[in-house]
């Protein structure tokens, strides 16, 4: 495998709108971010995955782009954004763009001109249609609930948007529009930027015809043409979020020899808490064995031809601690398990602001403190199909989005030091007692955990190109191995919060690379979420 620098990076996601307020008016911006790029260097993170901070309506927070040339007033100015570029660099820190190529905001001037008739040169740059008789052209249905088709009188007919309706979705398959977009990717890349994360990318080539909308037929003969026009001959990492991607699709885009991305997330691990069939919000209790499958199989599948993405959370998925861990009687001990289970794994590392210092889900005690369209449309889709709001309100504490979005949680000051003003978004009361000034100051701290792992993946290659293999393990335990040129390295994981007897412990004998317990397990005995690591003697 061919050496790329993005192997031993590690990626910092900022949610912008939540990370740092510099100027009171409650919502993050880019100067907050630059006022934190220590705290991140201090990290040892080399790759920020900025959110949207494009001039939007804000719709969907951001990703309902109206000028993907200028930046929204709130977050600041292009001058900002090149002092972030330029700041960060000088901190060895690069900055990775989101890019929302499959839809635009319904203000955008392409859709403006779009649907001001059918003749206008911009109208195939979107999917207009005619309705049947009864109302729209199918029953396609958008992912934030309800149709996927919106009525426009100006010209009597439907537009598709697989989100909110004011994000209509891009026609790629009119070659001008993937030209538009090529040109925003090298408008980016000149200013200096590292790397594209890329939304929902594998919608842009939907056969409607068919029926076909991720994954369409055209996808992987559209990448490698964006590819072929605008990264060949960079160093420009590209991520794409191809959600419903399975282990061969992955390895179709990813394969260096096919040149179309660099990484891909799949949601196939994140699902597992999720009825099979159903919506991300009809729960079901996570089982380790099918973790162990899922993760195992991506491991081994991408080893020689493709790279994983690691990841726990991200702005859509809630806090990794409240969901899989424990995050009231061993916060500590299940965030920092779960980090070395990930992070001592092969593929590049994410991790998502808050994750480091083991900030939490939240309960908003009303609806009307969340902000997310998507939590907001289930719901009352929900009511109006006769659920109980109990049952609702518990999916969303679970699973809404608005659990990653609560602000950056800093210190013990008003609003947890993210603002001066009245937040866009209520911080989680919890702050008083989870903040980065706390965590830092604590005998054990989540954040010099994280610090720690990232200090092995940058000086040890076995993390970075070891092979990976799975070991039999209690059912409450995951341990794995990793070799590279004659070291091996065991990783052994309680994944529970009660005492658990391995076996696996009476044979170690090497030294004790990394642990979340202040002394040595004994015993051959687990404690709850406790991890180990060692680098066993040959």
């Amino acid at each position: 495998m061919e050496m790329k620098w993005w192997h031993k990076s590690v990626i910092y996601q900022v949610y912008p709108r939540s990370f740092k307020d510099s100027d009171g008016d409650g919502i993050g911006d880019l100067a907050g971010l630059i006022s934190r790029l220590d705290y991140i260097a201090e990290l040892g993170a080399d790759l920020i995955w900025l959110c949207p901070v494009y001039a939007s309506p804000n719709d969907d927070n951001g990703y309902d782009i109206s000028d993907y040339y200028s930046i929204h007033p709130e977050y600041g100015s292009m001058d900002d954004m090149d002092r972030l570029i330029s700041e960060a660099a000088t901190r060895g820190i690069g900055i990775m763009m989101d890019i929302v190529a499959n839809h635009t905001s319904d203000e955008h001037p392409w859709f403006v001109e779009s649907k001001s008739s059918k003749e206008n040169p911009y109208r195939d740059f979107y999917v207009w249609k005619d309705g049947l008789e009864d109302g729209p052209p199918s029953g396609l249905q958008s992912i934030f609930s309800g149709s996927a088709w919106e009525y426009d009188p100006m010209t009597a007919q439907y537009y598709l948007h697989m989100f909110s309706k004011k994000q209509p979705d891009l026609n790629w398959h009119h070659p001008t529009v993937r030209q538009a977009i090529y040109d925003v990717m090298r408008f980016w890349i000149k200013k200096g930027i590292k790397g594209f994360r890329f939304d929902v990318i594998d919608l842009i080539a939907k056969d409607l015809d068919q029926h076909v909308i991720a994954n369409g037929p055209l996808l992987h003969e559209y990448l490698q043409e964006m590819h072929q026009e605008v990264l060949e001959g960079t160093d420009v990492v590209t991520i794409g979020e191809t959600g419903g991607a399975d282990l061969n699709q992955a390895i179709l885009f990813t394969d260096p020899s096919r040149k179309e991305l660099d990484m891909v997330f799949s949601f196939e691990h994140i699902a597992l808490d999720e009825l099979p069939g159903k919506q991300k919000w009809d729960l079901k209790p996570l089982k380790l064995g099918e973790l162990k499958h899922v993760l195992s199989s991506w491991q081994t599948g991408l080893s020689d031809n493709g790279w994983n993405s690691l990841f726990w959370s991200n702005h859509d998925q809630p806090r990794i601690v409240s969901r899989w861990g424990n995050d009231v009687d061993f916060r500590y001990e299940s965030a920092t398990m779960l980090a070395a289970l990930l992070h001592l794994m092969k593929g590049t590392p994410y991790i998502y602001q808050g994750e480091e210092i083991g900030m939490t889900n939240i309960k908003f005690p009303d609806l009307d403190s969340y902000r997310d369209i998507e939590t907001l449309n289930m719901y009352f889709e929900r009511i109006a199909a006769g659920y109980h709001h109990e049952s609702i309100m518990n999916s969303i504490y679970v699973k809404g989005r608005d659990n990653a979005r609560t602000p950056m949680q800093w210190n013990t000051d008003k609003n947890a030091g993210f603002t001066d003003g009245v937040p866009w978004i209520d911080v989680n009361p919890n702050y008083i007692s989870i903040n980065a000034a706390c965590d830092l100051d604590a005998e054990q701290s989540i954040f010099r955990f994280y610090k720690k792992l990232i200090q092995l993946r940058k000086s040890n290659d076995i993390i970075v190109y070891g092979d990976y293999r799975l070991l039999e393990s209690e059912p409450e335990i995951y341990a794995y191995e990793r070799r590279f040129k004659g070291e091996k390295w065991l990783i052994i994981c309680n994944f529970t919060e009660k005492e658990v007897r391995s076996p696996l412990l009476s044979s170690m004998s090497g030294n004790l690379l990394i642990h979340n317990y202040l002394s040595p397990p004994g015993d051959q005995k687990l404690r709850p979420y406790e991890a180990v690591v060692y680098k066993i003697k040959n």
